[in-house]
Order: C-alpha cells, then sequence, then structure tokens
C-alpha cells in the first residue's frame, strides 16, 4: 500500500497513524498534517484498492482483512507500537486492529464511529450505494459531500467543492472496490466482542453529523474498557476537515495524555462537548 511518513524520525518519536474513511486516502488528514508532525513520527496511507494503492477489492472482503493489511504495512516499517486515529471506517479498522494485534496500540481514537452500524447510518449509505449503481459516478461523487459537512460550511466552500469533485471522479477507486468496501464496513458488527479492546480508546463525534448520530460514540465508550467520548458541536461528519481549529487541540491533548513519554494521569478530562465556534 502507498504510505507517506511524515513528522519527527528520531529514534524515541511515538508514531501517530492516521487512518481515512470510506475514501480511504491519506490526503483527509492535511488539515492535521501540520500539527501532529511538530510532536510525532505520523504515517498516512491510502487504503488497498484506493489512491495510489491500486488493487482489486475481492467479494467477501471484510474489516478483519483491512486491519491485516495495515498490520503487515507496520511490521514492514518495523513498527510495533503506535497511535492509530481513524476516521469512520478508519476507526473501525483500529477497533478490529486493537482486537487481532492488541500490544500494537498504544492508544485508539474513532472519529464518528460505532460498535454496530445504525439505521440512519446504513440509509445514508443505501442512498449512496443506488446512486452509484442506478445514476452513475458523478450523481455519486456530487452528493457526496451533502453526508460528510454542515450546510453553512457547503454554502462558503462551493468552489473547494467543484475542485474536490473533479479530483475525486479522477481518482475514483473503482466501482467493484467501494462496494465490496462499503459492504465490509456494514457487516462488521462488533458489540459482542469490544470487551477485549485494552487500548485506551476515543470516542470522538459531532453532534450534528448527519451520516453517524453521534450517540453511536458515545455507546461505543460505554462497551469499551477504556473508552471515552467527547463531542464537538459543530462540523459534520468530517469535523477534522470543517473545524480543525476545534479538532486538532482536543486530538493533540489526548495523544500526549497518552504518550509513553508523558505522565499516564491526565491532567484534566476532555470536555464532553466543545463550545460551538463562532463564524
Amino acid at each position: 500500500m502507498y504510505y507517506k511518513v511524515l513528522g519527527k524520525n528520531n529514534a524515541d518519536a511515538e508514531t501517530v497513524v492516521l487512518s481515512s474513511g470510506l475514501g480511504g486516502s491519506g490526503s483527509f488528514w492535511q488539515p492535521q498534517m501540520a500539527m501532529l508532525s511538530g510532536h510525532f513520527r505520523v504515517i498516512i496511507y491510502d487504503q488497498h484498492g484506493t489512491g495510489v494503492s491500486k488493487g482489486t477489492v475481492p467479494a467477501g472482503y471484510r474489516m478483519e482483512d483491512m486491519a491485516d493489511e495495515l498490520a503487515g504495512l507496520l511490521n514492514g516499517l518495523d513498527i510495533t507500537r503506535c497511535h492509530l486515529v481513524g476516521h469512520a471506517l478508519g476507526g473501525i479498522i483500529g477497533l478490529h486492529l486493537a482486537l487481532r494485534y492488541p500490544a500494537l496500540l498504544q492508544s485508539l481514537v474513532v472519529i464518528n464511529g460505532w460498535a454496530k452500524l445504525d439505521n440512519q447510518t446504513r440509509r445514508c449509505f443505501e442512498v449512496r450505494q443506488n446512486l452509484l449503481l442506478n445514476s452513475g459516478l458523478d450523481a455519486y461523487v456530487q452528493a457526496q459531500p451533502l453526508f460528510l459537512y454542515p450546510g453553512d460550511w457547503l454554502s462558503a466552500n462551493d468552489a473547494l467543492l467543484r475542485e474536490e469533485r473533479q479530483h475525486q471522479v479522477a481518482h475514483f477507486q473503482g466501482m467493484e472496490n467501494l462496494l465490496h468496501r462499503l459492504q465490509a464496513l456494514m457487516n462488521s458488527d462488533l458489540t459482542q466482542t469490544l470487551g477485549q479492546v485494552i487500548a485506551p480508546t476515543l470516542a470522538f463525534s459531532c453532534k450534528d453529523d448527519l451520516l453517524v448520530p453521534w450517540m453511536r460514540s458515545a455507546d461505543l465508550a460505554g462497551r469499551l474498557p477504556n473508552g471515552e467520548h467527547t463531542q464537538m458541536l459543530y462540523g459534520g461528519h468530517a469535523m477534522s476537515v470543517t473545524d480543525p481549529e476545534t479538532f486538532n487541540p482536543i486530538l493533540l491533548e489526548w495523544l500526549q495524555r497518552h504518550s509513553s513519554q508523558k505522565p499516564a494521569a491526565p491532567s484534566h478530562r476532555l470536555p464532553t462537548e466543545t463550545t460551538w465556534p463562532k463564524h
């Protein structure tokens, strides 16, 4: 798989791995790169069959396969311990990684994730799937921002969204790859196994997320032995993109709190809600 290693390169630098959502591209994390690179060794990657990581995703593909692929990448880089930050599908990869390779994760951040698919999320996925199958790629890509971003952000960033639409069409992962990855995500059910996740895990939600209701993160945190839930009020499903000014400090505080080079006890707990940003 295609990857980049950025940030600190000293021998004792802690590693943060960033795992994207259904789109699979490491470029999703651009708003976090400058902040994280100043403190950590940072790895971004394009998931198998997405972005620069060309390849065919087979029928019957599972979230466990995605976790194994990431574990293989990290093993090849001689990384035996890391923090993993995953958005939606990337967070579900992280949970499966925590179950299959428990010694690997120093901490885990699951952004807008879940233990089991919510009916609202299933509804949104089915709409997107039907658009792709019945109306074609351009309709699918054109509708995608509606599920990711708040309305006022969409209105204010029209030129950026037009550019993003062209890029996504040009670099589309392929219908079969997307459908097989989406089916793997929809089939994942961790409700019976989350009690085995030993890594400290932050379930990070956004209250105005249309795609994944925020209660799914609260439920996820409650099922984890070392789970914690924090919430932003604004930003939509992709709040790390729409409001990095609020998102980034919360993420950095969590990572520093769980750094092996920092005291184990937190100086304070993360806020359960952040203030609505002023526009």
